[in-house]
């Protein structure tokens, strides 16, 4: 499983420890807030449902570390999200 930095809508850091992650069956990975209230609950990408993100435990993370890839959804409101976050 790819851990993912970034919340793909309003760009908030999840951590690996992160317990408001959401990930897609693909591992799309959004925060909690985002799926409420701006996706409500259906991934923009695969139209699938959201399960909290595993938490790796921290002995694991440095064999198989935390990707720092972020990634950034296309969606208008995830446009608008971090705009807001931004602003």
């Amino acid at each position: 499983m790819i851990l993912k930095p970034n919340c793909e809508c309003c760009d908030k850091d999840l951590p690996p420890e992160a317990a408001d992650a959401r990930i897609c069956t693909f591992e799309c990975t959004f925060c909690a807030d985002c799926v409420e209230t701006r996706l409500n609950g259906a991934c923009p990408n695969c139209g699938g449902n959201f399960t909290t993100r595993p938490v790796r435990p921290a002995k694991l993370l440095q064999k198989y570390p935390a990707s720092e890839k972020r990634i950034y959804g296309t969606q208008p409101t995830c446009l608008e999200a971090r705009s807001d976050h931004a602003g």
